[in-house]
């Protein structure tokens, strides 16, 4: 037998999905067949069931004899298929495996079926945000993705990495809010770590391009270097001595003036048609204030670019899933790679979340924020997702909504009309039902032939949830209304009043704003057939909260902002509204983040529970209907 066919590397040789490169082994293993009924000896030996585990595995090696092309394959396979069915349990629990992954992206609502490289060799993936600002839902998105293929597709291993290597942006309080923000969406890493952890190690690896000439140092000022790298001309520090880079990165390190007139910038392709890859930075120094983690031992910091290749093959990272922003970058993580002899990372690119009407740029949101513009990385109106939590998205939701999206890498800019949908598809049936009227604007009504005393009953809070429990509902000759129901409302006619019955309207005061009516109960009546159907509150039997009720627009004006769109001049002037109004007496009751819904208004969620002398504070939850901001 050939040294091509031994034991040790025919089943390995036989895996590639290529059929090009099999292609030699199969025609040499039909030829040794061709006197033979086992590749080795007169039994199945290991060999045998090697080589049938690799071809059975193998979609192209498998379908390769079926067309009749390789005989002896083909008649050793099925004669090894029918008599030895003990060597094909490997391959059902490979293909049930298979089966359950394509099953959980189906459930996901999206495809996961993208094969990944080397899986079988077990999967590490990262997610290394900068702890720069507050996770928003596009990162959110790359957090879920990295956590569903690391933990539910291929039982694997999470790293969580910030890349802390630019103090000048990064705080602790981004830090941790990053860490809580995680944990609430039901990510939970395997390990954490720091990018400032390696500083020594990525100094060393800097170093190394430096001695063997694949990095020099650069004092260029930094619009002739923008210009230079857009016309394609080399730096003319670009054929410096190896001593002499060498010692300017040791200014840089010791952070003297020198030391901040240069950067080291990467010898790639100064003339390549991609702008990653003419010469970019990968250290610069840094001396604005100390670093949060390593104080000032550090006067010179590492590029993201530089950093992340490196970092992700010494932490063990299998596949390096990357949004398609990053595309470009790929051939330059790849030739850090390659250069410095690492290990070897797949990866992977998929389309990161776009929304109408929002950016998703940490500089435009911290400015936001700085300006006043909004009241902080928690509001409402932010894409963030301490934002979208405060606006009543539910982290059940949000899971669900982002893995339907899936790992594509095809762009779309999405309406929030589907983001706010899939969230009333989860509230909707918990959310227990209260009542609330317009405070400024109510209306009296008094019921001629209502009841003589106040009475109070227990009702159910939602229509078709028992275990949502029961609250108090007060009845009186004396009620509430809102003016904009009592102005469509005719004398004589015949309306009926939520979850007690029918009445007549038998006077009308005032016009506008109307101030008061008359009622006259008509139980018997059918409310089926009335066209008005009302919510109220009685002034009587119970105390009335005070609630302020916020409704938000998007911030910019525009759907999608165009290149050379100055981004402030689209903001909206205001984009928050509040509503004084009266609720009923259980709405006392409720606790911070709980979610109702004002029947016949809509969904809310508590921001502020109601106290002694101050209103509860509801944020309007949009439900995907009215195309008000996120």
């Amino acid at each position: 037998m050939s040294n091509i066919l031994a034991v040790s590397q025919l089943a390995a040789n036989l895996t590639a999905p290529d059929f090009k490169k099999i292609e030699p082994y199969l025609l040499q293993l039909d030829k040794h067949l061709t006197l033979r009924t086992f590749i080795e000896g007169y039994s199945l030996s290991e060999v045998d069931s090697k080589v049938w585990v690799a071809i059975r595995s193998n979609k192209v090696a498998h379908a390769s004899f079926k067309k009749g092309n390789l005989p002896n394959v083909g008649r050793w396979f099925s004669y090894i298929e029918q008599t030895h069915p003990e060597i094909q349990q490997e391959i059902k629990v490979k293909e049930e495996a298979s089966k359950a992954k394509i099953a959980a992206g189906s459930k996901a609502g999206a495809s996961y079926n993208m094969a990944l490289q080397d899986t079988d060799k077990g999967v590490v993936t990262r997610f290394p945000p900068e702890p720069s600002g507050y996770l928003h839902i596009g990162h959110a998105k790359a957090a879920l993705l990295n956590d569903y293929f690391a933990h539910e597709l291929y039982k694997g291993t999470l790293l969580l990495r910030f890349d802390d290597t630019n103090p000048s942006k990064e705080k602790q309080e981004y830090q941790d809010s990053i860490i809580e923000d995680l944990a609430l969406m039901g990510i939970k890493p395997d390990k954490t770590s720091y990018t400032s952890d390696y500083l020594q190690e990525l100094y060393e690896h800097c170093v190394r391009l430096i001695k063997e000439g694949h990095a020099y140092a650069d004092d260029t000022d930094q619009e002739t270097m923008r210009n230079e790298r857009l016309k394609l001309i080399a730096s003319k520090n670009r054929d410096k001595s190896v001593e002499e880079n060498l010692a300017i990165f040791e200014e840089m390190k010791a952070g003297t003036k020198i030391g901040h007139e240069n950067c080291i910038r990467a010898k790639i392709a100064f003339d390549s048609p991609n702008g990653a890859m003419r010469d970019p930075v990968i250290y610069r120094c840094n001396t604005e204030i100390p670093h949060h983690r390593t104080g000032t031992a550090w006067k010179m910091y590492p590029t993201y670019d530089f950093a992340c290749p490196i970092v992700d093959s010494m932490e063990g990272v299998t596949h390096a899933l990357r949004t398609t922003e990053y595309a470009d970058r790929n051939p330059q993580y790849q030739w850090f790679i390659d250069t410095l002899k690492l290990r070897q990372v797949h990866v992977w690119d998929f389309a990161r979340m776009n929304f109408i009407r929002t950016f998703l740029s940490k500089r435009k949101l911290t400015k936001l924020v700085d300006a006043g513009k909004v009241w902080g990385w928690d509001d409402p109106r932010m894409p963030t997702i301490r934002g979208v939590r405060r606006r009543g998205m539910q982290i059940a939701s949000l899971r669900d909504f982002i893995l339907k999206q899936g790992p594509s890498r095809n762009i779309v800019v999405m309406d929030w009309t589907n983001f706010w949908a899939s969230n009333k598809n989860v509230i909707d049936p918990i959310a227990p039902r209260h009542t609330s009227v317009e405070k400024n604007t109510a209306v009296k009504a008094i019921i001629t032939n209502g009841p003589a005393t106040p009475e109070v009953k227990d009702l159910p809070k939602h229509p078709k949830n028992p275990a949502v429990g029961t609250k108090k509902v007060a009845f009186s000759k004396n009620l509430v209304l809102d003016q904009e129901d009592v102005k469509l409302m005719k004398e004589g006619e015949e309306i009926t009043l939520m979850k007690w019955g029918n009445a007549f309207v038998r006077k009308i005061n005032g016009t506008n704003p109307i101030t008061d009516i008359e009622l006259e109960l008509h139980l018997k009546g059918d409310v089926k057939k009335t066209e008005k159907k009302v919510t109220w509150l009685s002034v009587d039997g119970q105390e009335l909260v005070p609630a302020e009720c916020w409704e938000f627009e998007y911030l910019i004006t525009k759907d999608k902002l165009e290149e050379g769109d100055n981004w402030e001049d689209f903001l909206t002037s205001t984009s928050a509204h509040k509503t004084e109004v009266l609720c009923d007496e259980n709405v006392a009751d409720l606790k911070e983040d709980q979610v109702i819904q004002f029947e016949r208004k809509g969904y809310y969620r508590v921001d502020k529970p109601a106290s002694p002398g101050k209103p509860a504070v509801l944020f309007g939850i949009p439900t995907g209907k009215a195309k008000t901001g996120l």
